[in-house]
């Protein structure tokens, strides 16, 4: 990488770190991933005691040469290295929030050698049954600077953001106004590898979008009515009964339970022709699309790698780049 970086761009999770070198036009020069994520630090140095010194040895780990002494380069990060078990606690920031409110509230860490790290923080939904995201308010912001840069951001639009815990935000003139989670991806997995379901599964590695398909269906009928409570059961009756092969089984229960998050939204978000907006891992999306679909929406845009491209965008807003 002959180019010195502008911004260093880290996406610090739970089980992984990512950070980007990112070039004076916001272009990304390079990327590294380890799996130094908050939960999975390296020792530090000898001598040294403490989490930060584990952080810090982390990073150094990773992108160490892209620190260059003579040239400080600014560093910020988002996701789970904000939060309490992080590497220091960046409050929660109350909706509405836009890129502006999220640049102007970084938690400034110092750091013994170096740059000081900014960390961005997450967004809360205050309210009888509170609600929390910690890096997808990147991921919002990177879908922001995508359509500013095709010239297509609606003024009023639905981001979804599909994964363990799947968040779907009201946007409205670049300002995130609500948002909900849904636990599906997580639900999920409990089910395909931890109850009774999974013991007629078959794992071939294939998609079979039929059984995906039918999923998604049975969430629109009048037994997917009575909920995913009971529909998910049929995922194994189908089998008992030999109308769904073992091979199909798991795509079959994504699509039920895709299907029954998405009917979900069609009753409270998905009104008056809001278009959405998908961002996240591309066949994940494309499954959310499908959904989607099968309830009358428009295909949805996709966007994928959104997070430098939020991170350069608080970067510009807080005036770090």
């Amino acid at each position: 990488m002959p180019q010195t970086p502008a911004l260093i761009a880290l996406d610090w999770g739970t089980s992984s770190l990512r950070a980007y070198a990112m070039a004076s036009t916001g272009a990304v020069l390079a990327s590294r991933r380890s799996d130094h994520g908050i939960m999975n630090l390296p020792p530090g140095e000898p001598g040294e005691s403490g989490t930060p010194a584990r952080f810090e040895h982390a990073l150094q780990n990773l992108c160490g040469d892209w620190l260059a002494a003579n040239h400080p380069t600014p560093l910020l990060a988002c996701g789970m290295v904000g939060s309490a078990q992080g590497w220091a606690p960046a409050d929660y920031l109350a909706l509405p929030s836009s890129s502006a409110s999220l640049a102007r509230s970084l938690t400034v860490v110092s750091r013994a050698h170096g740059q000081p790290l900014h960390i961005v923080p997450g967004l809360v939904q205050p309210g009888d049954l509170p609600n929390v995201m910690r890096g997808e308010e990147t991921q919002i912001a990177g879908v922001l600077q995508s359509l500013a840069a095709s010239g297509a951001a609606p003024a009023r639009m639905l981001v979804g953001l599909p994964g363990t815990h799947s968040k779907w935000a009201v946007v409205e003139s670049g300002t995130v106004t609500r948002f909900e989670t849904f636990m599906t991806g997580e639900i999920y997995a409990a089910l395909r590898h931890h109850s009774i379901l999974g013991r007629t599964m078959v794992d071939t590695g294939v998609f079979d979008e039929a059984a995906f398909t039918q999923g998604l269906r049975v969430a629109r009928t009048p037994e997917g009515a009575l909920g995913v409570l009971s529909n998910v059961f049929s995922s194994r009756t189908l089998g008992l009964t030999g109308r769904l092969p073992g091979e199909a089984q798991a795509d079959y229960l994504s699509g039920l339970l895709i299907g029954h998050e998405v009917a979900a939204l069609a009753q409270v978000l998905l009104d008056g022709g809001l278009p959405v907006v998908l961002c996240g891992e591309p066949a994940l999306c494309r499954r959310y699309a499908a959904a989607l679909e099968v309830h009358g929406q428009d295909s949805p845009q996709i966007c994928t790698d959104a997070t430098p491209l939020g991170l350069w965008r608080l970067a510009q807003a807080a005036a770090l780049v």
